[in-house]
């Protein structure tokens, strides 16, 4: 069987307007609640997209840690290339993609960095590896083999023996603060059901529909 030859029906159901909470926040966390409920394999997994100075895209997976009124919030090292991108170009699109309730979400919009009080609060909730390995991993740098990082962490280790470990000072949080938010459902005969929220200049949103 040929790539070309796989697809999919989606059958789940639909979804309307009258559906929609008129706020996409409060809409998102419904359809999030959904996805925890359902015990999804890393429901917060993410899409997360930038582009640089020069036009050139990039996506990798990050993890939403936390969404409110000031938008999705995950967080890095600020010296990544996904940081280095932000720098030049303050904006980003994110995707979550729930196979299993036949969902995605995408969204569009200014990134800011998350408060310094909000990301130390964040690091110190990470397992002690974890804080670790964001002092020891130079992210997104080329190394020569395992061992760089090996030796690293083990450096790391000795001067961080206990349970206090600061962050670093290139580590922290964004916030993708949304001007355009979409939800897809799947249906039958790929008419699927899409709506589109965008920011208005007065605060509100307007809700569209799209062709699938």
């Amino acid at each position: 069987m040929s790539l070309a030859d796989l697809r999919k029906s989606y059958t789940l159901g639909g979804l309307r307007r009258a559906d929609l909470n008129h706020d996409p926040i409060a809409q998102f966390d419904r359809w999030m609640r959904q996805a925890l409920d359902g015990q999804l394999v890393e429901p917060t997994a993410m899409t997360l997209a930038t582009v640089d100075k020069a036009g050139r895209p990039s996506a990798r997976i990050v993890l939403l840690k936390g969404v409110d009124e000031r938008g999705f919030l995950f967080f890095t090292n600020y010296q990544s290339r996904k940081g280095r991108e932000l720098l030049e170009n303050p904006r980003a699109a994110l995707v979550l993609y729930w196979a299993e309730l036949e969902r995605q979400v995408r969204i569009a919009g200014k990134v800011t960095k998350a408060p310094l009080e909000e990301s130390e609060k964040y690091f110190k909730s990470r397992p002690r590896g974890h804080r670790l390995g964001a002092w020891v991993s130079n992210q997104s740098e080329i190394i020569a083999h395992r061992e760089v990082l090996e030796r690293r962490l083990a450096t790391m280790e000795a001067q961080y023996p206990g349970e206090e470990i600061p962050l670093p000072p290139y580590w922290g949080g964004y916030f993708v603060v949304p001007d355009d938010i979409e939800f897809w459902q799947g249906r039958t005969d790929r008419l699927h059901d899409r709506f589109r929220y965008t920011k208005q200049p007065e605060g509100g949103w307007l809700i569209e529909r799209l062709a699938p």
